[in-house]
């Protein structure tokens, strides 16, 4: 900070060094002026392990006076990166450079909240439904942020932000791209756009509501894997049954399992790439209606029968997608023609249990950014040390407590999911950039070993005493962070 006329102060928490006037919060809404002095708007989260791991309770501490004086759970609490502040203008110390003895050892935690212009998404939509083909841009507010990559088994997936929409586009385009990230790390739902294809709201932990309508499941498997799995409950109740997917769609009597079971052969020609024995590529065009395909009546998919490979009147047939959501029972006239018919209850069962193991359909939100030579400077004089630390498991790396996964190869390039994360620990710089936390935790005589900081080291206690300190609760099904002798084995 620096102290200006009339009262003012210049911030230089992040490149745009903002000058703020008393009263005023800067362009980021995260540091004020209050009375000349620059303070942060938000309070500094630590996270408490609970007696029995139970209670979400917050508790705030405003300064010394709320703490009694006695000795401070050392193994309990942990200091995370949110509300901490930053290292800018990179050379400076980590904000905070905690000590504690942890299981009869002395531990450091380096934290700080990383301003990422390599920062993204990666955005794992469930459902069935065809959003939008690879590598069509993803817009929010009509402003390109992003693209569809390749769709996983029952998932759609989007790669969100990245340096490139941050900062090589126009302004409005970094700037939508940098609320739209920060929005939908923070939990809140972004509606988004893809050319050529669906409107889809995306809220991490929550449904995807797709072109209006709220998904409720993701599918089963591909149309061959359903065949596979419940080939055994339509033997014997059925002739023929089609899963009708827009990646592989199955039938039972060519297929394996049906063979093995001494399904016979019913004539069926399906429209398609045939693969191997029971299963189709490419019946259809990719869409919203069955199986993921533009596919309203199912029937257009299928040829015709062929008397003389097994077709015969009465034959009976189930079409069914790969959720259960459509399904179809005919059964052949004299002209093997399909005629629909009233599902039986035995088939009612099955399509029922398709629908019971398909999964409730969810939005999965990562955070994804590199943590550069600056950030690590604030660790170390010598960053290159804290990778090597970090790539031999000597330090863990955590966001906002939460564990993450941190890439192979060059660099500390990390991924975390949102929803872990402590309420609202993403901000942003309008540079534009996405604000997050990131804590490194290794032992004391390591920290030393990699050139670390040493003379900026404060026991746990003296953090406490300071002003604006949140406690929250830590969630007991995560990894404590401060376990360091379970992660070296």
């Amino acid at each position: 900070m620096t102290a200006l006329a009339d009262g003012k102060v210049r911030c230089d928490a992040c490149p745009v060094m903002c000058i703020i006037k008393p009263g005023i919060a800067g362009a980021c809404d995260r540091y004020a002026n209050k009375d000349g002095l620059l303070v942060r708007t938000d309070p500094h989260v630590l996270l408490e392990r609970t007696v029995g791991g139970g209670g979400r309770v917050k508790r705030f501490l405003a300064g010394a006076e709320d703490w009694d004086g006695g000795i401070v759970d050392r193994d309990g609490t942990f200091v995370t990166a949110v509300g901490a502040g930053t290292t800018y203008p990179d050379y400076k110390p980590a904000p905070f450079i905690v000590s504690s003895k942890v299981e009869g050892v002395d531990v450091v935690t380096v934290v700080t909240e990383g301003i990422y212009s390599y920062c993204g998404l990666k955005v794992k939509i469930d459902t069935d439904r065809h959003l939008g083909r690879e590598c069509s841009l993803v817009r929010a507010e009509g402003e390109p942020i992003g693209h569809v990559t390749t769709g996983e088994y029952g998932s759609q997936m989007l790669s969100l932000g990245g340096v490139n929409h941050l900062t090589h586009g126009g302004k409005n385009e970094g700037r939508v791209t940098c609320r739209a990230l920060m929005d939908l790390a923070n939990g809140q739902p972004v509606e988004l756009t893809i050319d050529d294809g669906a409107r889809v709201i995306v809220q991490a932990g929550a449904p995807p509501i797709v072109n209006g309508a709220m998904e409720e499941r993701m599918r089963v498997g591909c149309g061959s894997a359903t065949i596979g799995m419940f080939a055994k409950q339509w033997f014997g109740r059925v002739d023929e049954v089609v899963v009708v997917d827009d990646h592989i769609t199955g039938v039972l009597s060519e297929h394996q399992a049906g063979k093995l079971l001494g399904v016979e052969s019913t004539g069926i020609r399906i429209r398609g790439r045939k693969s191997t024995p029971g299963r189709y590529f490419h019946v259809a065009e990719p869409g919203v209606g069955w199986g993921g395909t533009d596919v309203v009546d199912p029937l257009d998919i299928v040829l015709g029968f062929d008397r003389n490979k097994g077709a015969r009147p009465g034959l009976r047939m189930l079409m069914v997608s790969t959720t259960g959501e459509q399904h179809a029972y005919y059964e052949l006239d004299d002209d093997l023609k399909p005629v629909a018919c009233d599902l039986p209850g035995e088939l009612a069962e099955s399509v029922a249990r398709i629908k019971e193991n398909c999964e409730p359909a969810l939005c999965t939100v990562l955070f994804m950014a590199g943590a550069g030579g600056s950030l690590r400077a604030g660790v170390t004089e010598n960053p290159v040390r804290l990778t090597q630390s970090v790539k031999s498991t000597l330090t863990r790396v955590t966001a906002g407590g939460a564990p993450v996964y941190v890439w192979p190869g060059g660099g500390i390039t990390f991924m975390v999911d949102v929803t872990l994360l402590p309420a609202n620990s993403f901000g942003y710089v309008p540079t534009p950039a996405i604000v997050a936390p990131i804590e490194f935790t290794m032992s004391l005589s390591d920290y030393a070993a990699l050139g670390g900081h040493v003379d900026h080291v404060r026991p746990l206690e003296d953090v406490l005493r300071e002003t604006g300190k949140l406690h929250e609760a830590f969630d007991p099904a995560m990894p404590w962070p401060l376990h360091l002798k379970a992660e070296r084995g």
